[in-house]
């Protein structure tokens, strides 16, 4: 292959990385993907001589290293509210979210009124997640964990995991669909046990 056919597939890819990072919604995930998109870019300009491109994909790269080292930082500077199933924060969140939650879930049921243990995980005061399930000896059956698109990036999670416990929750139970879910439980600690996945806390 000629050589400056490889160069300009380098630099294409590079290009279509930085395009395709500014479609998603998750800043972390954004971050990282013009990361890479940057380096490729770096990598192109070098081949070409094109030293303006190599100097300007480089300061992106400082910038998106700089903000992801603080964003890992901050990322468990939450705190964890615990309110009432009927709460009229836990109702706003999921009518503000219900076609994205159902996306995430598929299938599942927006009606959570049955439930007696609810959470709302907050970061610097603004609601980012919420975490909806019946408490019994112990052990919480999930009926929802949602994490608004610009912090699902495991954080929320990793930080419920740590701190329920203090919440007199042992175990965790999910039991809802796991079309879309299943990252997340094998990231945050959870087993498949059979027709659900469990987490001991």
């Amino acid at each position: 292959m000629n050589p400056n056919t490889i160069f300009e597939i380098i630099g294409y890819i590079g290009s279509a990385l930085v395009l395709l990072s500014f479609m998603m919604v998750s800043v972390y995930k954004l971050r990282i993907v013009n990361t890479i998109g940057s380096l490729f870019c770096v990598i192109y300009g070098f081949l070409i001589g094109a030293y303006p491109t190599v100097v300007m994909n480089i300061a992106l790269v400082a910038i998106n290293v700089y903000y992801l080292m603080k964003a890992m930082n901050t990322q468990k500077n939450y705190d964890l509210v615990k309110v009432s199933g009927d709460d009229g924060l836990i109702k706003y969140i999921i009518d503000l979210y219900k076609d994205d939650i159902a996306k995430c879930f598929p299938g599942i049921s927006m009606t959570f009124a049955g439930v007696n243990s609810s959470f709302v995980v907050c970061h610097n005061g603004k609601p980012v997640g919420i975490l909806l399930g019946n408490l019994k000896d112990h052990t919480l059956d999930i009926k929802l964990d949602y994490s608004i698109p610009q912090y699902r990036d495991f954080s929320v999670g990793e930080f419920l995991m740590s701190n329920l416990v203090t919440e007199g929750i042992d175990k965790l139970i999910y039991k809802g669909p796991t079309e879309n879910h299943k990252p997340y439980l094998k990231k945050t600690g959870f087993v498949e046990k059979g027709d659900h996945f469990e987490r001991i806390l």
